[in-house]
């Protein structure tokens, strides 16, 4: 009720803007108790205890700021980043249009963050705030590097040792040139000198799971080439999907602007391409589903549909900060109603 006062005005604010107040606002918080979660959406992914399977995606908390906070508000998980090695602006603002009509958001924002060495020590310290929820690190490419692949093994590096879990994000619209690290070739070349980054770091902790995050606007032979490089090199999930540079119909007046689009739009898309993953990898590969979830029910159908974690960060901006909360609650709800014991037993049902 209170957000739904708030958001009028919130809105009249630039979206950029009403972001970083949202950011230092949850700094400031002091850090309350965790809430828990219903033991039925208690999961397992990569070795990981998840306490419920409803995630913060990356994009949010671009430099690793508050994932402590997010946890406190009953997500999951919470993906920080996309941290690249070095700090970069990003693209030139304005960059971030809400698309109220159709609760949506297109963004172009350009991987911009403060870099992975300002990040790292703030990331050391929330080793042990994440009181039981999973911290995953978004790493990606800088915009002028000369050598990609290179950035990545350093994002490796200089992450793994401060993650419970790493993406290697190949996928925003928003950096000239990186999607085509999806192309078969570039993809088994990445996730070599990736793997082998990861399993060369000593020190005697367990190997960190290594996700990859790929576009929702792939051909059907570009997903069969991502499910076998991914199958090769031993992958732990794959997570389906970021934006989309498509254009379904809209009724916004920033319908016309260039980048990602995010939100209600892409649920149909998200969905089916998740569907497509889950039959080319015959159910091998977990898959963690993204896009367009904007309540319970389609967290439920992304599950149903072979999805054993889920993230959202779009439908936030709309339906406001107690919205995990409200989805696992109703979450634990549907599986309990359809007979499941955990979300594990529901993971590709709909496939029965």
């Amino acid at each position: 009720m209170l957000y739904d006062l708030a958001r009028p005005f919130i809105f009249t604010l630039d979206a950029e803007k009403a972001h970083g107040l949202t950011i230092a606002g949850l700094k400031a918080l002091p850090l309350g108790p965790v809430p828990k979660s219903d033991p039925v959406l208690a999961t397992t992914l990569a070795g990981l205890d998840f306490p419920n399977p409803i995630g913060m995606a990356p994009g949010f908390d671009k430099n690793g700021e508050v994932p402590d906070k997010l946890i406190r508000m009953g997500f999951g998980f919470a993906e920080v980043g996309t941290l690249t090695p070095l700090p970069q602006p990003g693209n030139p603002k304005p960059r971030i249009f809400r698309l109220v009509k159709d609760k949506a958001v297109i963004n172009r924002l350009g991987f911009n963050n403060g870099g992975q060495e300002e990040a790292a020590p703030r990331l050391k310290r929330m080793g042990g705030r994440m009181g039981g929820g999973v911290l995953g690190i978004n790493i990606g490419a800088n915009k002028d590097s000369e050598d990609r692949i290179a950035d990545y093994v350093t994002g490796v590096r200089n992450m793994a040792p401060l993650a419970d879990y790493l993406t290697v994000n190949i996928s925003s619209p928003n950096t000239p040139g990186l999607r085509a690290l999806q192309d078969k070739g570039a993809l088994e070349e990445l996730l070599s000198a990736v793997m082998e980054a990861r399993d060369n770091i000593t020190g005697g902790a367990p190997k960190v799971p290594v996700f990859l995050k790929v576009a929702p606007d792939l051909e059907p032979a570009d997903i069969d080439d991502i499910v076998e490089v991914t199958a090769k090199h031993g992958l732990d999930a794959l997570i389906i999907s970021n934006t989309t540079i498509t254009r379904p119909p809209l009724r916004s007046p920033h319908k016309g602007e260039t980048g990602g689009l995010s939100g209600a739009p892409l649920k149909d898309l998200a969905l089916q391409r998740l569907k497509d993953f889950r039959a080319a990898s015959g159910g091998n590969i977990p898959l963690i589903g993204v896009g367009g979830i904007a309540n319970a029910e389609d967290a439920y159908e992304r599950i149903r549909a072979g999805a054993s974690l889920v993230q959202l960060y779009t439908a936030m901006i709309y339906e406001g900060p107690a919205m995990a909360r409200s989805m696992t609650c109703k979450l634990a709800r549907l599986l309990k109603r359809d007979g499941f014991s955990s979300v594990a037993e529901a993971v590709g049902s709909a496939d029965k």
